[in-house]
């Protein structure tokens, strides 16, 4: 089922995402201190639910449809950022040209964000890059964690991973091709702190085998070793672009992680058949910038995240790697030999 909002400005959700516990209380009480205890009984995804959906303008001119899905029980709010002509006519985008479950000339680049939601509603991978539509979908979790339906985070336990792996390809095979045209041959995955741990965990062991090949993930402050049994290890792993970024001051707890998950992804491609100049081409790591967690640009969790996403093609569709912010020639650095990483302090 695919339910459409009504339309908001993108910056207008961004405004709301500041002062959507005043505004959500005001109906109901009167003054400062009723308005923060009503706020303070409202879990993450409540208010979330407060900020209105509908269409709205990306920042490279193309149109934002955010909408809602219920898969596999689960509501699913999702943003797509794509040329109004490839939305599908029943979509309620104006521009809209293409029939339901029409084949698109452009891919998709699909983003599961970090522990609370912030770069569902940042959105840092909309707008066209690479070919790519951006897409991000909301966790359908009351704290808005990937992988956790229910409760305060449990640090890298995903008790609901697969569930929630399952609900997202289940998303982009069966609801997205109602909403807007694409090639579904070449989508591509970006996760983001828990995201990530939820997309290397689970979606990709799990499910990444129906869009190989020709898929790549990029795995951003965050990063687990295969949590669930892995479908087509060899096809998945011989034909994937993976990419590990990470900083110099990560979380304690990630600290470990990411090199196991390095690790066994790398054993994976090495069991598949690979040399090791072959699993160093397709599998590269960085964790260069001096900053904490997810800043990447060495300033902020926002800011760092939307650097690497701006530089989604470089990194992960055959460029050089060199990004203009990171002291280093290049992120591209294989895997093997690199499994290791080695962090200055921690965040």
């Amino acid at each position: 089922m695919l339910t459409i909002r009504s339309p908001v400005a993108f910056f207008t959700v961004l405004l709301l995402l500041g002062i959507i516990t005043d505004v959500q209380a005001a109906p109901r009480r009167k003054g400062k201190a009723a308005t923060a205890a009503t706020a303070a009984q409202l879990t993450p995804q409540q208010q979330a639910a407060q900020i209105p959906q509908g269409i709205s303008q990306a920042t490279d001119g193309s149109t934002i449809l955010d909408t809602t899905a219920t898969v596999n029980g689960l509501d699913l709010r999702f943003k797509i950022s794509a040329p109004a002509d490839q939305f599908t006519v029943d979509s309620g985008v104006n521009g809209a040209t293409q029939d339901a479950g029409a084949a698109g000339t452009m891919g998709l680049n699909v983003l599961l964000h970090g522990d609370g939601g912030q770069s569902f509603f940042d959105f840092p991978n909309q707008a066209v890059q690479g070919n790519l539509m951006g897409v991000v979908v909301l966790a359908p979790s009351e704290q808005l964690l990937w992988g956790q339906s229910a409760g305060p985070p449990q640090g890298l336990t995903r008790d609901d991973g697969a569930a929630h792996s399952q609900a997202v390809a289940d998303l982009i095979t069966q609801v997205l091709p109602q909403a807007v045209a694409f090639n579904a041959s070449n989508v591509f995955f970006t996760g983001v702190s828990g995201g990530s741990l939820t997309l290397s965990g689970f979606f990709v062991p799990a499910q990444l085998s129906a869009f190989a090949p020709g898929t790549g993930v990029l795995l951003m402050c965050g990063a687990l070793p295969p949590q669930v049994d892995f479908v087509g290890a060899d096809a998945v792993a011989s034909s994937t672009r993976i990419h590990f970024q990470s900083t110099q001051e990560e979380l304690a707890l990630l600290q470990p992680a990411i090199p196991q998950a390095i690790a066994a992804y790398e054993q994976l491609a090495v069991d598949a058949g690979l040399d090791a100049a072959q699993v160093s081409a397709l599998q590269t790591v960085d964790n260069t910038p001096v900053g904490g967690h997810c800043e990447f640009d060495e300033q902020g969790f926002s800011s760092g995240i939307q650097l690497i996403a701006d530089n989604f093609a470089n990194i992960m569709q055959g460029g050089d790697g060199a990004v203009a912010g990171i002291n280093t020639d290049t992120v591209l650095k294989g895997v093997v030999g690199n499994e290791d990483l080695q962090f200055s302090g921690a965040s």
